[in-house]
This record gives C-alpha cells, structure tokens and sequence, in this order.
C-alpha cells in the first residue's frame, strides 16, 4: 500500500476525507484516480484539464518533487501540498 498525504485545505473539502490515505497505486497519476474513485471531485482540484498538477500545488514522492507521470514504489509515501509563495 502506499500512503498519500493531504493538506488539511483538501481534505475539508471532502467530508469524511482524513489526510493520511493508504491505497494501492503504481504512479501519482493512478494515486490521483483513487482518491478521484472514493471523494469525486478531488482530481479536479489537484489536476487541471490538461492534465497537469495545479499550479498552487506540488506533489512530492518520498521527498522528491514529483509530475503525473512519477512511479510509486510499493509503499511510497505521496505529500500533496499547497504552494507557498512571498515576495
């Protein structure tokens, strides 16, 4: 199983959602279509239409930034996290 990690700002938008989910993917892309399988509407707020990440989001695999298209290696962990900015 792998363990995928949400922001709290996510996770409250999908009641019953916790922010610690284990699932079993082979690639970020295939963690994303099973959170999308138990909260609808969750793959729309991490990916846009083209597919791609959102630009307010990053997505890391065992520390390491990570695209759509990233493997998960059998009990990979997988931070979704907001972006920060400043200036």
């Amino acid at each position: 199983m792998e363990r995928v990690l949400l922001p709290a700002a996510l996770a409250r938008l999908f009641p019953g959602a916790p922010r610690q989910v284990d699932l079993e993917a082979t690639s970020v892309a295939q963690a994303i279509a099973g959170l999308e399988a138990r909260w609808p509407g969750m793959a729309d707020r991490i990916c846009d239409s083209t597919p791609a990440i959102r630009r307010h989001l990053r997505i890391f695999v065992d520390g390491e930034p990570a695209t759509l298209h990233a493997p998960l290696r059998p009990g990979a962990e997988m931070l979704v996290m907001t972006a920060m900015s400043g200036g």
